[in-house]
């Protein structure tokens, strides 16, 4: 189970755990909610690098497609191959397998929000 106070969030809605100079991030429940079934995940590929701010991949759902930011510098260690195969993962357990990218950074983390500004962001899910 994953700690959801141990995470920073994005006001785009990915969540990120920091474990020394490696971010895993991901999209959030409530994101996943919102977007209805996914069925299909474009990510950055291993070795490319992204760029606080910038697009670095898309979700597309049922509903439509949408926009995934980076929350963090860095280049892309590795790429989550079971959410490629199964985007469906991201609706079923966006915390724990569904993560999508780790990323090792290359600056300072910006400022994120932590679990309570979250929850108000987004009526009081994470």
């Amino acid at each position: 189970m994953t700690d959801l106070n141990a995470l920073l969030y994005t006001n785009e809605h990915e969540w990120i755990r920091i474990d020394d100079d490696i971010a895993t991030i991901g999209i959030t429940d409530y994101a996943a909610d919102q977007l209805g079934d996914i069925v299909y995940v474009d990510l950055p590929a291993q070795g490319g690098t992204v760029t606080s701010g910038q697009v670095m991949g898309e979700i597309e759902s049922t509903k439509s497609v949408s926009e995934l930011y980076a929350p963090v510098d860095g280049v892309v260690v590795e790429v989550n191959g079971e959410v490629d195969v199964n985007p469906g993962l991201v609706n079923e357990s966006p915390f724990a397998r569904a993560w999508l990218v780790r990323v090792r950074l290359s600056g300072d983390v910006p400022a994120l929000l932590d679990r309570a500004a979250y929850a108000e962001l987004t009526g009081g899910e994470a």
